[in-house]
C-alpha cells in the first residue's frame, strides 16, 4: 500500500524505510513499554492532581518556591528495584524537572521523597 511519508514527504510503500523516520533512543523493554503506556500516563496525571501541580521538594524549602512547569512524576523506589510498586500512589511524587534530576542521581535521600509522599497521601484522604 502506497501512503504519503511524513518523514521524507515522499510517496511510498508502507513497509518501506526511506530512512528519514526517528529511530528510537531508548530500548523497548518492559520499562520502557511501562512509560509509554496509558496506564502510566493516566497514573502520573492522577498523581500530579494529588499534588495539586507543584513540585513537592520546592514547595518545602525555605522560603517556599512554587514551581510549576517542566513537572514530571518520580518513582521514589525505581522500578527496576520492584515492578510491583511502579503504580502505588504511595511510590510516587510529581517533581520539577530539576529536582527529579537530583533525586535520579540520589543527592536527594529516598527517604525524604518517600516521607513527603506519606504527608501526602494522608492530607489526600
Amino acid at each position: 500500500m502506497l501512503k504519503s511519508c511524513k518523514y521524507c514527504m515522499r510517496i511510498h510503500d508502507s513497509k518501506f524505510d526511506c530512512g528519514k523516520k526517528p529511530k528510537r533512543q531508548k530500548p523497548i523493554n518492559d520499562i520502557n513499554k511501562f512509560r509509554w503506556s496509558r496506564r502510566w500516563r493516566e497514573k502520573a496525571l492522577q498523581i500530579k492532581e494529588r499534588d495539586k501541580y507543584l513540585c513537592q521538594l520546592a514547595i518545602r524549602e525555605n522560603p517556599p518556591r512554587y514551581i510549576y512547569t517542566d513537572l514530571e512524576v518520580h518513582h521514589a523506589v525505581p522500578i527496576e528495584e520492584d515492578w510491583d510498586k511502579r503504580l502505588d500512589d504511595d511510590n510516587l511524587i510529581t517533581l520539577s524537572e530539576e529536582y527529579h534530576e537530583k533525586a535520579e542521581r540520589g543527592e536527594i535521600p529516598r527517604e525524604v521523597i518517600l516521607n513527603i509522599i506519606a504527608e501526602q497521601e494522608t492530607n489526600s484522604e
